[in-house]
């Protein structure tokens, strides 16, 4: 049955088509704006593309987002290389898909060399002072948030109690959750498929805002259709895009140095990312920060806060994990620290991003089909709800080491919990967006360092 849509005056006459040259300028402009994470990130993306340059209708737009909201990976990243893909092909998907990170991936560079080189001045240790509690209080909205939209019956909460006690308590890995929950989600979907039927909550009625390009019954392109050649062909070159970065890495310092296996854990961390960044978060602290020691747990926290208040994705967070890694262990020696940096910066977001262009060049006419599915929804409902209590988990993680910073040996910090507390009642009473809440726990934390 067909989904009403809801006619809204607007322009009666289609937009004039749109070249490669100005689709480029709109995606990089669309770098260096795209703040608020994914939900910031997707509504500016649909007020652009759906209700002023009418590029793409409400109706496909959404049908895109639900796509790219089944893959692992940031969402509105993807959902912005999906809609390049379909108005210029393959170099349409990649132009605006790498344009959403890379002026990101500059501004991290940069800050995360200002971060470990000046960190200890008195200015950046105070404003880092008030921005740890916010970030605690950040992630304890954002559990609430999936939670509140995932948790829809006693047996997914019961998934993500479940996986919070195998995270907390036993230290079980990441991926062994996530894949305990897709079998759970797979037999579930056989046996009780009503409680793995979880709607996406996008919207019921479709909205027209007069003609777009890629409108309602516009057919799909002939590149967009599905071929197995074209399935392959897309595999083989992103699987080669993989090799041969990791096969000079291994060649050239060997399987155990830190840039091959900081490629090697990012490729999995790209993998598990189902649920958004937060969902990844506890997997890249359990290998950067247990296993590796590639940062500590503070800077974690911090990177984290970086990445709250930088545009692009919220994932990448991973490109201030790298540079940290690299400098820090001087991986080109003493006198070249920020080039160690900077390299494994840019490595780490090449191998966390790569999978998610394969996803959509090679899979997305074969996935779109699938869509709707329940054997293929099924798991990723369980995989959401186990998420949930990993990000609680990842929420504790952060208030012991900001409110306990030398341990529960060491006293109390009850600024940073009042702090962490003024955030909390700020995102959730009074609904005010990340970045006006780290702004002004930062010029709190900078004041409190000051007179105390």
């Amino acid at each position: 049955m067909d989904v009403p849509q809801q006619q809204i005056p607007g322009d009666t006459q289609p937009p004039a088509q749109v070249t490669l040259a100005q689709a480029f300028w709109y995606w990089l402009r669309l770098g260096f704006i795209s703040f608020g994470g994914p939900a910031g990130q997707i509504s500016i993306m649909h007020q652009d593309l759906v209700e002023r340059k009418r590029w793409i209708s409400e109706k496909r737009f959404l049908h895109a987002l639900n796509y790219c909201m089944v893959l692992p990976g940031p969402e509105a990243q993807q959902l912005a290389t999906y809609i390049g893909w379909m108005m210029h092909r393959t170099w349409g998907g990649i132009i605006a898909g790498t344009l959403f990170v890379l002026p990101s991936l500059f501004i991290l560079i940069a800050l995360s060399w200002v971060y470990i080189a000046f960190g200890d001045v008195p200015l950046v240790a105070g404003l880092f002072y008030g921005i740890k509690p916010a970030v605690t209080a950040i992630v304890v909205q954002a559990t609430h948030r999936i939670g509140s939209r995932a948790l829809k019956n006693n047996l997914l909460w019961t998934i993500a109690t479940a996986s919070f006690v195998a995270i907390f308590a036993l230290n079980a890995p990441f991926p062994a959750i996530v894949a305990g929950a897709a079998l759970i989600g797979y037999v579930g979907g056989r046996i009780a498929p009503d409680r793995f039927k979880v709607g996406g909550g996008h919207g019921k009625a479709y909205k027209s805002f007069g003609p777009a390009l890629i409108d309602d019954d516009t057919p799909t392109p002939e590149h967009a259709r599905f071929r197995w050649s074209g399935l392959v062909k897309m595999a083989v070159i992103g699987g080669l895009l993989w090799l041969l970065p990791m096969a000079l890495l291994t060649a050239n310092y060997g399987w155990n140095h830190t840039l091959t296996q900081m490629g090697w854990f990012f490729t999995k961390a790209a993998l598990v990312t189902f649920g958004g960044a937060y969902a990844v978060l506890p997997y890249v602290y359990q290998g950067a920060v247990g296993h590796y020691g590639w940062l500590t747990p503070t800077q974690m926290i911090d990177g984290l806060a970086l990445g709250e208040t930088t545009p692009g994705p919220l994932i990448m967070v991973v490109a201030f994990v790298g540079f940290i890694g690299g400098y820090v262990h001087a991986l080109f020696g003493p006198d070249m620290l920020f080039l160690a940096g900077t390299v494994a910066a840019t490595l780490v977001t090449w191998f966390t991003f790569l999978p998610s262009f394969i996803f959509i060049l090679a899979g997305g006419p074969l996935v779109e089909s699938t869509h709707g599915d329940l054997k293929f929804t099924a798991p990723l409902t369980a995989i959401t709800a186990a998420v949930v209590g990993v990000i609680l988990n990842l929420a504790l993680f952060f208030g012991y080491h900001v409110l306990w910073p030398k341990g529960f040996s060491g006293t109390f910090d009850w600024l940073s919990a009042l702090t962490a507390l003024a955030a909390a009642i700020a995102l959730f009473r009074f609904e005010r967006s990340v970045i006006e809440v780290i702004a002004a726990c930062a010029i709190l934390g900078l004041v409190l360092k000051t007179v105390l």
